[in-house]
C-alpha cells in the first residue's frame, strides 16, 4: 500500500467515524423546545447574573430579553466590570426604566483572578436565587427560556443544566469557522454522555449555564477555577467531578448570540481560548492542528494530485464533511449556504491556533479586555481535558 493510499484510508476512515458519532450523538440530545415552562405558583427564584466589560453596543438587547421573561420570580443582576465605554450609562438608562434591575460595578480586579470569573463570582455572591443562570451581556433569550429551563432542572433533579445556542453571525467564512470549531467541541465533549453519572465527560455554554445554587457553592463555584480562560466548560467539569446531575440540551429556538462579527474578531477570540482548551501544552496543539490538517486539508489536496482508490477515499472524505457540516447547519437552524466555507476554515482555524499557542508563549501569558494574564499562572490553573483524556 502506498503512502497517498494510506493517507486516503485514514482520512476516509476517521472522517466517517466522526461524522456517524456526532450525529448520531446530537440526535441522542433533548430540546428545550421538549420541556413545558413551570407553572406561576411553582417558580423558585432564580437570578441571573450578567457580566459586563465594554458592552455599550449589546448589552440593552440582551438585557430587554431577560427582563421581558415570561417567568415571575427572577432576580436580575448586572455586573458592570471595569468598562471604559458607555456601558455603565446604558445599564443606567435601563435601571431607570427597570426598577428592578440591579446594577454592581467592579472597578478594579482582585488578584488572582480572570476579569470574567471574578464579574461572575461577584454576581453569585449577592444572589439570592435557588438557582443561578450565568450568561453573557450579548445573549438574547426568548421569552420562556428560564421557565423551561427550570422545568427541566426540577424534573430531572438536575445540578447544572446548558443550553446550545443558536448563532446569529453573518458571512459564510465565519459561520464555516464557528461549524468547525463546533464540531471539534462536540467530538472533544460529547455533550449527550453528559448526563450519565458514570461518565467522564462533561459541558458547560457561557450563553446559558443554570446552576442549583447550592451545588455551586457545593463545589467551590467560580473560585475553583478563578485564573481559566474557559469558565465555562470548566464550571460544568468541577460541577460534574462532584457528582452532581448535569445535562446539556439542544436551545437553538431559545437562546441566540452573535458570536463573533468578523473573521478576525473570531481569531482574536481564540487568542484567549485556543491554546488553553489544549492545556498550554504545544505536545497536545500541534497534535490537534495535525489531526486537522489530516482530516480537512490533506483529502481536497488529494483529489487533485492522487489517482486510483487514493483520489476516491480523498473524495468520499471530502462528501462526508461536507455532509457533516450541512447536518450540523441544519442542527444549529443556519443556513446551509454555510457549507460554502468549509474548504477554506480548516486553514484559517489552525493558523489561529497555532498563532494561539505561539503568542501565549511568546509574550508569557495572553491579554483579554485590556488585562494581562501570566503564562505562569494560567498554566497553574486546573487542564481542562485531563478529566476525559487522562489522569486528574
Amino acid at each position: 500500500m502506498n503512502f497517498s493510499l494510506m493517507l486516503a484510508l485514514i482520512s476516509f476512515t476517521a472522517t466517517l467515524y466522526i461524522s456517524l458519532e456526532i450525529i448520531a450523538g446530537l440526535r441522542k440530545m433533548g430540546d428545550l423546545h421538549e420541556v413545558a415552562p413551570i407553572a406561576g405558583k411553582d417558580q423558585p427564584m432564580v437570578s441571573i447574573i450578567v457580566p459586563a466589560c465594554n458592552e455599550e453596543r449589546t448589552i440593552e438587547p440582551g438585557l430587554i430579553s431577560v427582563l421581558n421573561q415570561e417567568y415571575e420570580n427572577l432576580e436580575i443582576i448586572v455586573i458592570n466590570d471595569r468598562s471604559t465605554d458607555r456601558t455603565r450609562e446604558v445599564l443606567q438608562r435601563l435601571q431607570r426604566e427597570y426598577p428592578r434591575l440591579q446594577v454592581h460595578d467592579i472597578r478594579v480586579l482582585a488578584d488572582g483572578w480572570m476579569g470574567k470569573t471574578h464579574a461572575l463570582d461577584f454576581g453569585a455572591n449577592r444572589a439570592n436565587g435557588e438557582y443561578l443562570v450565568f450568561t453573557d451581556a450579548d445573549v438574547i433569550l426568548k421569552k420562556s427560556t428560564v421557565g423551561r429551563a427550570v422545568a427541566r432542572m426540577r424534573r430531572g433533579r438536575l445540578d447544572h443544566l446548558s443550553l446550545f445556542f443558536k448563532n446569529i453571525t453573518m458571512g459564510w467564512v465565519l459561520n464555516s469557522m464557528i461549524i468547525d470549531a463546533g464540531a471539534g467541541l462536540l467530538l472533544l465533549f460529547k455533550p449527550w454522555l453528559v448526563r450519565d453519572l458514570q461518565s467522564r465527560y462533561f459541558m458547560g455554554v457561557g450563553a446559558f449555564n443554570m446552576v442549583r445554587t447550592q451545588a455551586y457553592r457545593d463545589v467551590g463555584g467560580h473560585r475553583m477555577i478563578r485564573m481559566h480562560p474557559i469558565d465555562d466548560i470548566m464550571l460544568g467539569k468541577i460541577i460534574k467531578r462532584y457528582g452532581c446531575r448535569q445535562e446539556c440540551l439542544l436551545g437553538y429556538d431559545f437562546v441566540s448570540v452573535r458570536w463573533y462579527d468578523t473573521v478576525g474578531g473570531m481569531i482574536d477570540g481564540l487568542m484567549k481560548n485556543a491554546f488553553a482548551l489544549m492545556d498550554f501544552s504545544m505536545v497536545q496543539t500541534f497534535l490537534g492542528v495535525g489531526a486537522v490538517v489530516v482530516l480537512s486539508i490533506v483529502p481536497p489536496w488529494g483529489i487533485l494530485f492522487s489517482g486510483g482508490l487514493a483520489r476516491l477515499f480523498f473524495l468520499a472524505a471530502v462528501g462526508l464533511r461536507i455532509l457533516l457540516s450541512l447536518h450540523c447547519c441544519r442542527s444549529m437552524k443556519i443556513s446551509t449556504w454555510n457549507v460554502a466555507g468549509v474548504l477554506i476554515s480548516p486553514y484559517i482555524n489552525c493558523y489561529a491556533t497555532l498563532k494561539s499557542a505561539y503568542q501565549t508563549t511568546k509574550n508569557g501569558g495572553i491579554s483579554w479586555r485590556g488585562t494581562s494574564y501570566s503564562l505562569q499562572e494560567l498554566q497553574r490553573t486546573e487542564p481542562v481535558l485531563s478529566r476525559i483524556y487522562g489522569k486528574e
